[in-house]
């Protein structure tokens, strides 16, 4: 996925959730683009900031989620917004 591919897929998510579970689809994000994201060429701030969401902090919570992607499995049932 490209840069522009990822934020388009992360405001879809945020956008979509439930109020109360935006940062958790935040999180979830960068769990289940966690590979894309490492190999885009872009940083996980330049992908933030190319979602244009009003939460410049979010970065730093995407980066929570492609670190813990080492250690979860996303379920299978879920469709996380998209």
């Amino acid at each position: 996925m490209t840069s522009a591919e990822l934020a388009d897929t992360l405001s879809r998510m945020h956008h979509r959730a439930a109020d109360g579970d935006k940062a958790v689809m935040v999180h979830l994000f960068g769990i289940r683009y966690a590979d894309e994201i490492r190999h885009c060429g872009a940083s996980v701030a330049e992908i933030v900031r190319l979602s244009a969401l009003s939460h410049t902090t979010y970065a730093t919570e995407v980066s929570k989620g492609v670190k813990l992607a080492r250690y979860v499995s996303l379920r299978s049932d879920c469709d996380f917004g998209m």
